[in-house]
C-alpha cells in the first residue's frame, strides 16, 4: 500500500493548520482530516508529531532564507554590507518570517532540521564575519547568541500577540494597566518594567539585538574593524 499524499502535502497543510489552532491544536488526526486521509496514512512519512514539527521548522527554515540566497530584497542588501548589518539582517529576517506562523518560534525551537538547507546560509553568515577578522570560534558564538536571543524573544512575543494576523491583538494576561495596579504601591520599578518588556516588543527587540550587537565587537579579538 502507497499513500496517497507526500510529505511535502503534509507540511503545508500543517503550516496552513498552526495560524488557525496553534501549536497545542495541531495533531495527526487533525491534519490527516484537513486532508481528507485516514491518520495512519501520516505514518507513512512521519513515525510521530516530533518528526512533523522537525520538517515543519526545516520548511520554515527554507521559506526565510530564500530572500539571501536569492540576492531579493532588503535582507540581501543588508547582508553584503558592515558585520553588524549582517546580524542585524539576518536576526530581523528570523522575527518577520517566526511571527508568520502562530507559535513560531515554539515550533522552531528545540528541533532538528531535515536536511541540508541550513548549511549553506551558516558558511555564507560566517564566512562573513570571518572575512572582517572574526576568527571561527567569535563568529560561530556571536550568531549563537543572536539567534537565541531572536528564538526567546519571538515565544516571548508570541506569548503577548498570538495571532499572527493581528498584532494589535493581546493576550488578557499581559495587560498593563492590571499589572501597574497590581505591583505599582509595593514595587513601582517593577510595576514599570512591564511597559518596558511588554510594552512595545519590536522596539525592545530592536534595543536587545543592538546591545548584543555592540557587546560582540567590544569583546572580538581587537583586528582592525572590529571595534
Amino acid at each position: 500500500m502507497v499513500s496517497r499524499i507526500d510529505r511535502k502535502q503534509v507540511v503545508a497543510t500543517a503550516l496552513r493548520l498552526l495560524n488557525e489552532v496553534g501549536l497545542d491544536g495541531l495533531t495527526l488526526r487533525r491534519i490527516a482530516k484537513e486532508l481528507n486521509v485516514q491518520a495512519p496514512a501520516l505514518y507513512w512519512h512521519f513515525k510521530n508529531k516530533q518528526e512533523l514539527l522537525d520538517e515543519m521548522a526545516t520548511e520554515m527554515f527554507r521559506r526565510m532564507i530564500w530572500p539571501l540566497l536569492s540576492g531579493d530584497g532588503p535582507e540581501a542588501d543588508g547582508f553584503a554590507r558592515t558585520w553588524q548589518d549582517t546580524l542585524l539582517t539576518c536576526a530581523r529576517s528570523l522575527r518577520r518570517e517566526l511571527l508568520a506562523y502562530r507559535d513560531g518560534g515554539k515550533v522552531f525551537s528545540g528541533t532538528r532540521m531535515t536536511d541540508g538547507s541550513y548549511a549553506a546560509p551558516i558558511e555564507g553568515l560566517l564566512g562573513r564575519l570571518t572575512e572582517e577578522g572574526f576568527t571561527l570560534e567569535e563568529a560561530v558564538r556571536a550568531w549563537w547568541t543572536v539567534y537565541n536571543f531572536t528564538i526567546g524573544l519571538v515565544i516571548e512575543e508570541q506569548s503577548i500577540h498570538p495571532d499572527p494576523d493581528d498584532p494589535t491583538d493581546r493576550d488578557p494576561a499581559y495587560d498593563l494597566d492590571s499589572r501597574a495596579r497590581r505591583l505599582g504601591a509595593k514595587h513601582p520599578l517593577a510595576a514599570a518594567a512591564g511597559q518596558e518588556m511588554f510594552g512595545d516588543v519590536e522596539a525592545g527587540f530592536e534595543a536587545g539585538l543592538r546591545i548584543i550587537v555592540a557587546g560582540v565587537g567590544a569583546t572580538a579579538s581587537g583586528r582592525p574593524g572590529l571595534a
